[in-house]
């Protein structure tokens, strides 16, 4: 199987009653400055270079961002640190990302998160994300070539280590910004902060730290 084949599976989903109706709900009501737009409404696939040795793990789409856009971190505020960063670490041909089409293309680098429908607060519960865990496991094992996996939140670093089982060190290594995990016969782990607005507006996590975390990733590239 490809990563194409499997998002077109993905696509289908709909184990979550609750983000099944939330993600719906949304796409029909809409928000007024987006009234025009037609709204994916769907679980949202992974995005980027099936090839990628870098691989980025998000918490869930926004409802009004990649729920609207169909593409992870796209469409929000999120999404303009994400891509601003990975275009200035080279990972990115762009440094902005406003829609499907707008041409963004991504190298070595692919972008998916550890749920894959918007879910309300943007809280998901443990049912949803043990529910999204299979596509989540299923994703990294096709994306063989990864050697260095960004875990962007508390939440993402917990699944993405529980995903690696006893393959990671005990005691689990306590989250935080910069903190580096390294997964038996697997991934380097690097812990972010998540660029949300709650983090960014509040001066928690600047675009120097940011870009600390993939020019760290870089080095352990090279």
């Amino acid at each position: 199987m490809t990563i194409e084949q499997l998002n077109s599976e993905l696509i289908r989903c709909r184990r979550c009653p609750r983000l099944v109706a939330w993600r719906e709900e949304v796409a029909d009501s809409k928000r007024a400055s987006f009234r025009d737009w037609e709204y994916w409404g769907r679980p949202v696939p992974g995005f980027g270079d099936p090839a990628a040795r870098l691989v980025l793990v998000g918490l869930a789409p926004a409802a009004h961002g990649a729920n609207r856009t169909g593409r992870m971190f796209t469409g929000d505020r999120s999404g303009e640190w994400l891509y601003r960063a990975l275009f200035r670490a080279g990972f990115a041909n762009q440094p902005n990302a406003d829609d499907r089409n707008d041409g963004l293309k991504l190298t070595d680098c692919f972008v998916t998160s550890m749920v894959h429908c918007a879910p309300p607060a943007n809280k998901p519960t443990v049912g949803e994300r043990d529910a999204c865990g299979d596509w989540l496991g299923r994703e990294l094992d096709l994306l063989s070539s990864v050697e260095v996996l960004v875990a962007l939140g508390q939440l993402s670093y917990n699944q993405v280590l529980r995903r690696f089982g006893t393959r990671t060190p005990r005691p689990k290594p306590r989250f935080g910004h910069g903190v580096e995990v390294a997964v038996q016969d697997g991934p380097v782990v690097i812990a972010s902060y998540h660029p949300s607005q709650q983090n960014t507006f509040t001066g928690r996590l600047t675009e120097e730290m940011f870009d600390g975390i993939f020019t760290r990733a870089n080095q352990l590239l090279a």
